[in-house]
This record gives structure tokens, C-alpha cells and sequence, in this order.
């Protein structure tokens, strides 16, 4: 069985990851977007990031473009406005997709792992997932959810 630990990533300076450096962490999962209504989502990302990082937590943003073009900007665009509007200081990878025959690996096994209300596909930008410590999919939480109501999910993560 898979876990988060098998994947790899290429971040937003063009390195490739092995998301195995995350092994032993809680790691929160998101499909960001500059151009949403909810981009000010993450300004609560980096909060839980900075309030938890020092007790295992990763924060992985993964923008897309795949909903209404709203992740349009190259990838050193994308680092700029995460930086200077947010504060964004947790790993940021390059563009990916996240559904159909081109979705990045990683989110076509965190869908199979924990699929939506309706089927398994995502809906919309700032899905999230959250992953255990030994790299398995623990929840999925919907775009309109916001990041402080699952701090004590991740509480709970890292006490585990």
C-alpha cells in the first residue's frame, strides 16, 4: 500500500523532492490557487505552519490551475504572491493538475485514499488532506473549510 513517503515532487524552483523527506511528519496537503475566493485560506495555512511546524507539522501547497484559470502565473510568480501577500513559508511545489489523466500521482492516490461527498474527484482549489505521521491519508477536507477549525485534527495527529 502506498504512502506519501512513495511520491516525488518538483518544487516551485524546479528541484525534484522525494516527499520521503516528510516521513515522520504530519503533513497537511493542499491544491492552492493565487485567484480564488479563497485564496486568503492561506494566511491560515502558514499560521497552522508556524504554530505546529515545531512539533512535526508540513504544510505542502500544490497550485493548480485545473478551476476557472485561477492559477495562471508561472512558478516564480507564484512563490512572489504567496510570499509578499501571505507570508508563505512552508514548501510550495510547481503546477500540477489534480484530477484526470494528467493529475499528478500523489493526488490520484489521496483521492483514492479518501474520496469527496460525491465520488472521489476534487471539486475545487484548497481541497485538503491531511496525512499521518506513518504516510497514510487520514481525512480530506472541503475548499470551504477553513484551516483553523482542523488545528485540533492536527492536534490529534501529532499526539498520536
Amino acid at each position: 500500500m502506498a504512502v506519501l513517503g512513495d511520491f516525488t515532487a518538483t518544487t516551485l524552483s524546479g528541484e525534484n523532492r522525494s516527499l520521503g523527506e516528510y516521513s515522520g511528519d504530519v503533513v497537511l496537503v493542499v491544491n492552492t490557487a493565487s485567484q480564488c475566493g479563497f485564496t486568503p485560506q492561506l494566511a491560515g495555512l502558514e499560521t497552522l505552519y508556524e504554530t505546529y511546524r515545531g512539533r512535526g507539522l508540513q504544510v505542502l501547497g500544490f497550485p493548480c490551475n485545473q478551476f476557472g484559470g485561477q492559477e495562471p502565473g508561472t512558478e516564480d510568480e507564484i512563490g512572489e504572491f504567496c510570499q509578499q501577500n501571505y507570508g508563505v513559508s512552508f514548501p510550495m511545489f510547481a503546477k500540477v493538475e489534480v484530477n484526470g489523466s494528467s493529475a499528478h500521482p500523489l493526488f490520484d492516490w489521496l483521492r483514492s485514499q479518501k474520496g469527496g461527498l460525491i465520488g472521489n474527484k476534487i471539486r475545487w482549489n484548497f481541497t485538503k488532506f491531511l496525512v499521518a505521521r506513518d504516510g497514510s491519508a487520514l481525512q480530506r477536507y472541503a475548499p470551504n473549510t477553513d484551516p483553523a477549525s482542523i488545528a485540533s485534527d492536527i492536534e490529534t495527529a501529532l499526539d498520536a
